[in-house]
């Protein structure tokens, strides 16, 4: 059974990352959305609040699992036996971290293997900083998030909802 983690922060989770997901699920058998807790890290919503969302977004896709976990990705790997790590790219900007991380990866883990899917056109500008700062000055994301995401950002950050 071919394999796969999907690993982010995923704070929150956006249109993008969804898409990631979904092309991901129709090539793999299993993937493993695993959400990254960073203690070290000021995150906009709890690891458990951004779980909760994710599997409620991917619910109707029967191969994705979602997990959440603290430490190194390859050791996640490791422990649940999982050889291919996906990455998304949204420009040329992001390949390089991502390929510094990916060669990392593979002198930690040398097994791994990492596969980079480009996201949509549409989802290119999208990230989950940007999502956070419109939520912060009280804006509108809903065309960049999923829906119970949306959901949830608005009744937990936006003015004049109730939190």
């Amino acid at each position: 059974m071919a394999r796969a983690v999907y690993p982010g922060s995923f704070d929150p989770m956006t249109n993008g990352h969804f898409d990631i997901v979904k092309r991901s699920s129709k090539i793999f058998d299993e993937v493993i959305m695993a959400v990254v807790a960073n203690p070290g890290k000021s995150s906009l919503l709890p690891t458990d609040i951004r779980t909760e969302l994710i599997r409620a977004v991917v619910k109707e896709i029967p191969n994705i699992k979602v997990d959440s976990f603290q430490g190194l990705t390859v050791d996640y790997a490791k422990q649940n036996d999982v050889a291919c790590l996906i990455r998304g790219l949204r420009a040329i900007s992001d390949f390089e971290g991502e390929l510094g991380m990916a060669q990392t990866n593979k002198q930690l883990f040398p097994e791994l293997e990492t596969i980079f899917l480009m996201t949509k056109a549409e989802y290119s500008f999208i990230s989950s900083s940007m999502v956070k700062e419109i939520v912060r000055l009280g804006g509108d994301v809903s065309m960049f998030v999923p829906g119970p995401v949306n959901d949830y950002l608005k009744a937990h950050f936006i003015r004049g909802t109730t939190a």
